[in-house]
């Protein structure tokens, strides 16, 4: 049934209809019994599936990747879907509209996409208003909820750890767990925060303050593709140094090799990270990279071409602790996580 509506969807600019759709998932949902339905079908049962990280209940392991939700928008709609943990974000201090559209394409032929969005959104007071409306109403819901914090792109490097101190703060009483995000392409001189001073600046001090305060709460970092064997070695030590509860592995990559599409037509796209089928492998080989030199000490979160309960289960066999789908739910669907759940359930994970 997706298949078919998913062509009729491909005819559209993929930007307008990522909120054309979720503001009609949003609208139909306002109808109880349609909500009914959609949590009734799409909640995975299995109680099985459930995991304990980094102090927090997770009702299954399949979560949303930040982006998809950048401003706290999507949350019931999202629960309803059936994932057990939604990543919002990225979010900056102050609102930001992102790069010149269009900064996002499909590439079908490769099942990935190509974005630049530039960490557009709404500034973190408003993610925060609508995340303490969302505690305030729902509090019977099991979601878990991450926080991916990013810079502004007129906020200087050197001050970068500023921004992320303000995210940290603002947020902090309204998520679950947060991710420093210094790894995304789109914005100019970000990804030269991933070096080991840089991080430890920001990382340090996001600790120091998350220390202090009487139930600190889960501190991860979400790293890149493309880094050297050295700079993934710094995030090894510095995951030890600053006692980081977790990484995510990994965010899009610059790369474009082994691409079914043709070059000139990707080419033709221009800049931006790269999603969705094309990472699997390379994320992969991050993950287990990452896993052995932690010694398994440090809990990965898995994001990278996850389409499939297949998908799935190969991050976990590598040792991963949860994992993320993000261009895998546009290719496959609103049924993605009760397909990757009732799959993990028959392997008996």
């Amino acid at each position: 049934m997706y298949q078919l509506l998913r062509k009729l969807l491909f005819l559209f600019p993929p930007e307008a209809v990522h909120y054309f759709s979720m503001n009609n998932l949003h609208y139909a949902e306002e109808i109880g019994l349609i909500k009914t339905l959609f949590t009734k079908y799409f909640t995975p049962k299995d109680a099985a599936l459930a995991k304990e990280l980094f102090g927090l209940h997770f009702s299954n392991p399949v979560g949303l990747g930040a982006g998809f939700d950048k401003n706290a928008l999507y949350l019931r709609e999202l629960e309803s879907l059936g994932f057990g943990f939604v990543e919002i974000g990225t979010v900056t201090p102050k609102p930001q509209p992102g790069n010149d559209k269009p900064r996002v394409f499909r590439l079908p032929k490769d099942k990935g996409l190509i974005n630049r969005m530039g960490f557009n959104n709404e500034g973190v007071d408003a993610a925060a208003r609508r995340l303490n409306k969302w505690k305030t109403v729902r509090t019977d819901s099991k979601l878990i909820i991450g926080g991916n914090i990013g810079k502004n792109k007129v906020t200087d490097n050197e001050l970068a750890w500023k921004d992320y101190e303000i995210c940290f703060n603002t947020l902090f009483d309204s998520v679950d767990y947060f991710v420093v995000n210094v790894s995304s392409p789109n914005t100019p001189g970000l990804r030269a925060l991933q070096e080991k001073d840089a991080l430890l600046k920001i990382l340090g001090n996001l600790q120091q303050i998350n220390q202090g305060k009487a139930n600190p709460k889960p501190l991860l970092l979400k790293i890149a593709p493309d880094l050297t064997k050295e700079q993934l070695d710094d995030i090894v030590d510095l995951s030890f140094e600053v006692e980081l509860s977790g990484l995510v592995a990994t965010n899009t990559t610059i790369s474009r090799e082994h691409l079914k599409t043709k070059i000139e037509k990707v080419e033709k796209f221009g800049a931006g990270g790269l999603s969705g089928k094309p990472l699997m492998e390379h994320s992969t080989e991050i993950l287990q990279y990452l896993i052995r030199n932690t010694e398994g000490r440090v809990p990965v979160i898995a994001s990278g071409g996850i389409f499939s309960g297949a998908d799935a289960k190969e991050k976990f066999d590598c040792g991963a602790s949860l994992v993320q789908v993000w261009t895998g739910f546009i290719y496959e669907g609103p049924a993605i996580v009760k397909k990757i759940c009732k799959h993990l359930s028959s392997i008996q994970l």
